[in-house]
């Protein structure tokens, strides 16, 4: 079976649970666990920012930056589709007493144009818009990366008007590959930076939430009152710092091979890359297609192809994704291209 739901489906390699098995631990709820800290100084180094927190998951880390940015009553902006908004459960609502403002995107971006016009009147009738949150890559919009003319414009924008700017980087790390960029610089515009272990990088659990140091300190306050707070858990962060050690710089090849079945799938009748550019069918490692109604609805379609052998998500009634990830091969590719074109012809 070939599993392209997520790039979350990988399990550790040999190399990876040895290191799990071999971390120094201590209780990071009372104190220090040591393989923790070691992770939490490479990430906010990695990032340029100057401390970092881990945490099980980029849900927790997107909803304790919502928590320590805004008070309840704000309002905070966002792209329609983003994770927080889209797929966190409202968690910034029932858990912090914050309400989102979200704005259709083109392809995952927003323009300053739209934050602009949406920004609430200081006045005492309306929320008070105390942050803005982006996301990259952007899921919904199919890996996409963010337009960084525009990311440099809205930083200056909320620097202006004294808001916070967050950045939900569950997929930083392709982002950094794909667009040639060190992460520091994709995480300089943003006070908080939510970066997930889990996805690309193939570790098994945990996220990390970097900022200044004063924020990540109200975050770990904010990491206990959500239920975050792990013990010996630098058993998990050993696993992350192995994905940064090993498994970083590999993520061109699922780039390459998502770009590769996407080529094969833009020559296969009946199916259609969303939001292809004139340049290049896709940004990263998520390929999002359509699928036309003689076909059968996204669901229909996905079950075909999961009695086949190849394992995929609906990502909507007409469009289904595929992520690539370590796991996957470029034998994997064109097996999996074979499949939809025999269930297309």
């Amino acid at each position: 079976m070939i599993d392209l739901r997520s790039d979350t489906v990988t399990v550790p390699c040999a190399g990876m649970r040895r290191a799990m098995t071999e971390a120094v631990v201590g209780d990071d709820v009372i104190d220090v666990d040591p393989t923790v800290q070691q992770l939490q100084e490479r990430i906010a180094d990695l990032l340029g920012k100057e401390a970092a927190i881990f945490m099980p998951s980029g849900t927790m880390t997107n909803q304790v930056a919502v928590r320590l940015h805004c008070q309840r009553g704000d309002e905070f902006l966002c792209e329609y589709g983003c994770h927080i908004f889209t797929y966190e459960q409202a968690a910034f609502a029932s858990m912090s007493g914050v309400a989102p403002h979200p704005l259709v995107g083109s392809r995952g971006n927003l323009t300053l144009e739209q934050l602009v016009a949406a920004r609430r009147p200081d006045n005492e009738h309306a929320a008070r818009t105390t942050l803005v949150c982006l996301e990259h890559t952007h899921n919904r919009a199919g890996g996409k990366l963010l337009d960084w003319a525009e990311v440099l414009k809205i930083e200056a924008w909320c620097r202006a008007h004294s808001m916070r700017l967050h950045l939900d980087g569950a997929r930083l790390f392709n982002a950094a590959v794909a667009a040639g960029k060190s992460l520091a610089e994709l995480a300089a515009p943003f006070d908080t930076v939510s970066v997930c272990f889990s996805k690309g990088l193939g570790a098994p659990v945990g996220s990390a939430l970097v900022g200044r140091r004063e924020y990540i300190a109200q975050a770990r306050r904010h990491r206990k009152a959500f239920g975050g707070g792990m013990r010996q858990s630098g058993f998990l962060a050993a696993a992350a710092l192995y994905a940064l050690e090993h498994n970083f710089e590999r993520l061109a090849e699922d780039h390459a091979n998502a770009s590769w079945l996407a080529e094969a799938i833009q020559n296969i009748p009946g199916l259609q890359i969303v939001d292809a550019e004139s340049n290049r069918l896709v940004d990263t490692n998520i390929v999002l297609f359509s699928v036309e109604p003689r076909l059968g609805t996204s669901a229909e379609f996905a079950a075909k192809l999961e009695a086949a052998g190849v394992r995929c998500f609906p990502f909507s009634p007409t469009s289904i994704r595929f992520v690539t990830h370590l796991h996957i091969t470029r034998d994997d590719v064109a097996w999996v291209a074979k499949i939809l074109s025999q269930l297309s012809s």
